[in-house]
């Protein structure tokens, strides 16, 4: 008994039919379409962890514009 009811054979069944409807040629491919897909979204995931600080850290913040009104009317 292998994972959930499904025995050895059955897998291997399985990748034998995948391999004979798509080829080595490209079931490689697919492959590494999807490394390089997983590559840049976790490339993306930590520049956007890089940033996130960055946007937090700012050193004054600007007067909003009821602070500006009263500003105005007292000069």
């Amino acid at each position: 008994m292998g994972l959930g009811g499904i025995s050895i054979w059955q897998l291997l069944i399985v990748l034998v039919i995948v391999v004979l409807l798509f080829g080595t040629k490209r079931l490689g491919n697919i492959g590494s379409d999807l490394g390089k897909a997983i590559r840049g979204f976790r490339k993306g995931m930590s520049d956007k962890d890089d940033e996130e600080p960055r946007l937090e850290a700012d050193p004054e913040p600007l007067p909003n514009a009821a602070e500006k009104s009263k500003a105005g009317q007292s000069d």
